[in-house]
């Protein structure tokens, strides 16, 4: 998925599970901010103090994406969550090691990890821990049968835009250049990176996009994002509801069914190839109330003038530079509590509950 589902989307959902304005633009902007957070390593300030931070994203061209320890560290808990095979905790799917790995749509493991989060709920960084856990949840149905290493697995072909109407440019590109056009490409990340989606494109982040693919097996299999995002969203609203509850149990109403489909029909009338493009549409309907709660002005600044790590270190580089490890920030008491900090605080947080606490319940050691 991509910025305007795990923000535009992420905030519509935390609003529509009852967090007022102020909340769910924290839960949405930590949603979206595991893919922008992009850098590790300690921040030193001129007083002496220091924070180690670690990242949840790697660029698709990152040298660190060859490397299986960054796969294991980074991919696995943020964006490729482990399915085993949709089986409870002490079950193994048929095969070897792997097929534990590939994701899976609303796994035990994923319920396992939503359910570490609520309970985890009365810390200061847990809305920040709410957006990063609805990020990953959210991954398992666009991601679902793909593992976060670099592995024969994720090495498909023959793929396919089923879409007809209402054209993309990849699909024109399509049309005019035959199917050579995607299927040559996939063909050649698969081959040179067989990293999670890669192969696939961004085919698995477009709600609107009906596809289909052969897997490594030579087996047929048909997506539709449109419904598996739908149920996505579903699922997510029940977790937000049961998360302010504060009881992962707890029988929840989940989403509006006017506002679900309303959902839907963005899911499929937004058709922009480009998910910063679909973004700006999505904030565009939340500022003139289109759901049922009020109109709102939304923004997500990664990074720069604005972004919370400018508040939180004044500066104002757009991009991650390498040698800031190298710079001195000038030290605030309220770092402690601001949102960049918290984010980190629980970026370490979940990603150490995932390998330590909730994966080898299922006999998985990811790093």
């Amino acid at each position: 998925m991509q910025i305007d589902f795990h923000h535009a989307t992420t905030y519509v959902l935390a609003r529509l599970s009852g967090f007022e304005h102020p909340e769910a633009e924290i839960i949405a902007h930590s949603a979206q901010y595991v893919d922008d957070a992009t850098n590790s390593g300690a921040i030193n300030f001129t007083n002496g103090a220091a924070y180690q931070r670690i990242c949840s994203a790697h660029k698709m061209i990152d040298y660190r994406n060859f490397e299986a320890l960054a796969n294991h560290q980074v991919w696995i808990p943020f964006h490729f969550l482990p399915g085993n095979g949709k089986l409870p905790a002490g079950e193994n799917p048929k095969g070897s090691f792997i097929e534990k790995i590939i994701c899976k749509p609303n796994s035990y493991v994923a319920k396992d990890m939503v359910n570490a989060c609520i309970e985890d709920k009365n810390r200061l960084y847990s809305l920040h821990r709410l957006g990063i856990t609805m990020h990953v949840y959210a991954d398992t149905w666009a991601h679902q049968g793909f593992a976060g290493v670099t592995h024969k697995i994720n090495d498909i072909s023959h793929l396919e835009d089923k879409n007809t109407q209402n054209k993309t440019i990849a699909s024109k590109l399509k049309s005019f250049f035959g199917a050579l056009f995607d299927v040559e490409l996939s063909k050649l990340v698969g081959d040179t990176l067989p990293l999670g989606h890669g192969a696939a494109l961004s085919f698995p982040d477009r709600p609107y996009l009906n596809w289909s693919y052969h897997d490594h097996k030579g087996k047929t299999v048909d997506r539709d994002n449109t419904k598996d995002f739908l149920e996505a969203c579903e699922e997510l609203c029940k977790a937000m509801q049961r998360f302010r509850i504060g009881d992962p149990d707890a029988n929840v109403p989940g989403l509006p069914i006017i506002d679900k489909n309303k959902i839907e029909g963005l899911f499929k009338s937004i058709q922009d190839d480009d998910g910063d493009d679909r973004h700006k549409k999505w904030l565009d309907y939340i500022a003139i109330g289109h759901f049922s709660f009020p109109a709102v002005e939304l923004s997500y600044i990664a990074k720069g003038h604005g972004s919370w790590k400018h508040q939180a270190l004044n500066t104002t580089e757009a991009l991650d530079l390498h040698f800031e490890k190298y710079e001195k920030f000038e030290y605030h008491p309220d770092f402690l509590t601001c949102n960049w900090k918290l984010f980190h605080d629980a970026l370490q947080v979940h990603r150490f509950d995932i390998i330590h606490n909730i994966l080898p319940k299922y006999g998985i050691c990811a790093a």
